[in-house]
């Protein structure tokens, strides 16, 4: 299924959960030969607020011994992985509108930028700088575990700024990310098929929602991307993404995004989502315990005896009561009669109980009746925060980059600065209070 999907190359293997991050952050700091102080001061010439709180989270041994290898020299290098990350970042944080071979000119590397340079870890006295090519060989060198795991490693330290709240849940969405090459290079038939080749062999036409500028199809990549929603503020944060070309339809990624997570050490309860992403089968809940609830899909048929509105279940047409849920099991909801004594005016005539199989309609997993899972639909509007966020605030409407892999990893250092921009809080708004949102992450207990 991933060689279909084009996503063999993403599979969760070697990647450190983020307990045992953790550990790891722990383990370094106490094997270092020299003790510093806890307080880490940022270096004078960084002035800028944002770049001052990355520069003073970001521990550029631990980023090293992620992004090693085995061969791997120190001694040998020039420029360490860590400096080429720091580089990528400060290019996504201050400079996304610009090119890679622009940025690595002396109008933002020069001697004279001595922010920029302390910022990556270039030296003041001589001009060494970093060239466009070395950052496209550093991007397409990191395997999609070592991306995890430097995602990893700043989830480690979002999860402790206390940005995400106590009642948080999953929401899924995706984008599109259009690529330049929209004339193919070549068009063949075989076997009574158009092949079309494009300049990115990697990406596909796919179509995207309406827009009054664009048009309805798109010739490059979709990016499917698991975000933590804080139910208390309604703030949204880009956590594990899968790119794909954009010819393949959401529904297929939902299970290799809870995996995904899982393998970070993630717990993903309940997900909210569109009607493209549904556990028909019943076997996402079964293979990973997560529950997926979407707006009640129009094309799905009512149960007889069954208010469309409210989404109560009748035993029959003259019963006026509604029945309770009281479980489900089987891929099936069990109801009972909902009338106390005495009320019970169909006493001969009613089964006492029904069995409605889940679809897509009003009895997914959770039915739409149950407690707070129709706010659960609205709050999942807030998933598209953070494409916004990614295309607009680090640079990826414009891609920049060939072939999937180095686009997949350019998305994930993309994730990798909001959550920093984020948490630098430079940007920060009063949150709102939406307390009775806490409600509802409760509902698939």
């Amino acid at each position: 299924m991933e060689e279909l999907l084009g996503i063999e190359s993403q599979i969760p293997k070697g990647i450190i959960k983020l307990d045992e991050m953790a550990r790891f952050i722990d383990m370094i700091n106490e094997n270092r030969i020299i003790k510093f102080s806890s307080y880490k001061r940022s270096p004078i010439y960084i002035k800028d607020e944002k770049l001052a709180f990355v520069d003073r989270l970001i521990d550029d041994t631990i980023i090293n011994r992620i992004l090693s290898y085995e061969g791997f020299r120190p001694a040998t290098r020039d420029l360490f992985p860590a400096t080429l990350f720091r580089a990528e970042l400060l290019k996504a944080i201050k400079y996304p509108e610009i090119s890679y071979r622009k940025f690595c000119t002396d109008e933002y590397l020069g001697l004279d930028r001595k922010q920029n340079r302390v910022f990556i870890g270039l030296p003041l006295h001589k001009n060494t700088t970093i060239d466009h090519s070395q950052l496209s060989k550093f991007r397409s060198s990191l395997s999609f575990t070592q991306q995890v795991n430097l995602l990893a490693y700043i989830l480690h330290y979002f999860n402790q700024s206390g940005l995400l709240g106590d009642c948080a849940l999953h929401g899924v969405d995706s984008t599109e990310l259009a690529n330049d090459c929209r004339v193919p290079l070549a068009s063949v038939e075989i076997k009574g098929k158009k092949i079309r080749i494009y300049n990115d062999i990697d990406c596909d036409c796919g179509k995207r929602r309406n827009k009054r500028d664009k048009s309805q199809f798109v010739i490059g990549y979709r990016l499917h991307t698991l975000t933590a929603i804080d139910a208390q503020s309604g703030q949204s944060f880009p956590l594990v993404s899968l790119l794909a070309p954009a010819n393949h339809h959401d529904s297929h990624f939902l299970p290799f995004l809870v995996r995904l997570a899982q393998a970070m050490g993630i717990e993903v309860k309940l997900i909210t989502a569109d009607e493209a992403y549904h556990d028909k089968d019943g076997s996402l809940y079964r293979d990973t315990g997560a529950i997926v609830t979407a707006p009640p899909s129009a094309k799905v048929a009512l149960p007889e005896y069954v208010d469309g509105n409210t989404g109560a279940v009748f035993c029959h047409d003259e019963c006026s009561i509604s029945m309770r849920h009281v479980g489900s099991e089987d891929q099936n909801h069990e109801f009972k009669c909902g009338a106390l004594p005495g009320e019970r005016l169909h006493l001969h005539s009613c089964p006492q109980c029904r069995f409605l199989p889940m679809d897509r309609g009003l009895f997914q997993r959770i039915p739409h009746a149950t407690g707070m899972i129709p706010k659960a639909h609205d709050i999942r509007k807030n998933c598209e925060r953070p494409f916004n966020l990614l295309k607009n605030q680090t640079g990826l409407e414009t891609l920049r980059v060939r072939s999937q892999h180095a686009t997949m990893a350019r998305c994930t250092l993309s994730s990798i600065a909001v959550l920093l921009i984020k948490m630098a809080g430079t940007r920060k708004k009063k949150p709102i209070n939406m307390p009775a949102q806490q409600q509802y992450i409760f509902a698939a207990a």
